[in-house]
């Protein structure tokens, strides 16, 4: 028999290692995450792929949320759809509306003998994506909630406990008066996202209805009723607190002003996703931060009810092979393991999808040594959600949030009342839901 040379080894390894390649199932993920987050997420997906020899999962990334979403649908109809695609939660109404476009999760996971234990998940992150039936429809990933981000060292030079954050709104305005008035910082308030944290997540840490038909999870018909009394006095507050030099807006939407208010020192209280947890460590540098809590109106309600989330999860798109299936159910089971969860949500300060990997940071000692980590996880489990502190599911939310924007921008320059621009934005977002269903009948 003749001996194979060197080069001819190495030909055959070659050949060899190239079978194996060949032989490795893709599954395309397409997701909406930039910068530090993306890097750990194509940590995460380097981490599945090295688990194991079967598939390899490739993350692409294709711009903003919303940006990923049109994509999405536009590479559905064209037959050229990825395996995995990542959707922010205001994009749960669409995509459920998407008729024979998705792959439940529960099924996928069924289908593919992969684990799935409902009961294993934060209960408040699963119930917003699942149908009427209880079975949950994509795989929660990168959830959040907003809370409150302070700075301990302007607090103490106002003279206020830099260990004690404002509870209620009331003593938000009195925390604030007293910063301003004592030069210790020029702005007491900033936030961002004004209709996911001050309209959305107002109204469902007071109980109160942010729509018909629960909130819009009874399905179509809804209409929105977020032009309460309530969230009228909220926003004039804000808006005469903006006269008083107490509050300062941080721009539309994602609020890209309120961050650099709040690092610079400006302004001394931000509300923002739990999210943005390493992102206000990294930055605010010259400063203690101190974690608490969103506040609430005592005079509403005794006892705040849960926050709701935001951030997104991982639906399953229709039209790809059996393997593509069995890879994307198994890389799923991989995302669920309590120390990749754990990793997960103590790098980025999303939180941890299951208890498992809640108790494992526990075990870990990692909420005892970073104080405040577990503010979010606290705020959004405290009681039992009820209807109207769920979370909302309506259609084309983005377009409706534009809106709020655009209402609240009115108010603070003076064109509008805050019970005027609600009304107007209650009924401009409900010609946005009829046109919705109409697209979706």
């Amino acid at each position: 028999m003749k001996t194979l040379n060197r080069v001819g080894l190495v030909a055959l390894s070659l050949a060899l290692s190239t079978s194996v390649a060949l032989a490795q199932t893709e599954v395309t993920w397409w997701h909406a995450m930039g910068g530090e987050l993306g890097t750990k997420l194509e940590e995460v997906a380097a981490g599945f792929n090295a688990s194991q020899s079967d598939y390899v999962v490739t993350p692409v990334f294709k711009g903003s949320y919303a940006e990923t979403l049109t994509a999405a649908i536009a590479a559905f109809r064209a037959n050229e759809q990825p395996a995995i695609v990542q959707v922010f939660e205001v994009g749960t109404g669409t995509m459920m509306a998407a008729k024979g476009a998705v792959y439940p999760v529960y099924q996928l996971m069924a289908d593919n003998n992969q684990p799935w234990d409902p009961a294993s998940f934060l209960a408040p992150v699963t119930g917003y994506y699942s149908d009427p039936e209880g079975n949950i429809l994509s795989l929660p990933f990168n959830s959040s909630t907003p809370i409150m981000y302070y700075n301990k060292d302007v607090f103490e030079a106002a003279g206020l406990d830099p260990e004690v954050a404002p509870k209620t709104w009331a003593e938000v305005e009195k925390f604030s008066r007293q910063i301003v008035d004592s030069g210790a910082a020029s702005c007491g308030l900033t936030t961002a996202w004004v209709s996911w944290i001050q309209t959305e997540n107002l109204s469902a840490l007071h109980d109160l209805p942010y729509g018909t038909l629960q909130n819009g999870f009874g399905g179509l018909g809804t209409e929105f009723t977020f032009n309460g009394e309530l969230q009228a006095r909220h926003w004039g507050n804000l808006a005469q607190w903006s006269k008083d030099g107490l509050f300062k807006y941080g721009g539309p939407a994602g609020g890209a002003d309120a961050a650099p208010l709040f690092y610079s020192g400006e302004c001394a209280i931000f509300m923002n996703s739990s999210a943005g947890r390493a992102g206000v460590i990294a930055n605010a540098t010259g400063f203690e931060v101190g974690f608490a809590p969103l506040p609430y109106y005592d005079d509403v309600i005794a006892e705040p009810k849960n926050s709701i989330i935001g951030g997104a999860t991982l639906w399953v798109l229709n039209g790809k092979s059996p393997e593509e299936y069995a890879g994307a159910a198994a890389f799923f089971n991989y995302l669920s393991q309590p120390e990749v969860q754990a990793d997960w949500h103590q790098f980025t300060g999303y939180l941890p999808i299951t208890n498992a990997a809640f108790e494992l940071g526990q075990e870990q000692g990692y909420y005892a040594e970073n104080p405040g980590s577990d503010i979010a996880i606290e705020q959004i489990t405290r009681g039992t959600p009820s209807e109207n502190s769920k979370g909302i599911r309506f259609g084309n939310l983005t377009q409706v949030r534009d809106v709020i924007d655009q209402e609240f921008e009115a108010v603070l320059g003076g064109q509008k009342s805050a019970q005027e621009a609600l009304d107007s934005a209650v009924a401009r977002g409900n010609e946005i839901l009829r046109e919705f269903e109409t697209a979706n009948q």
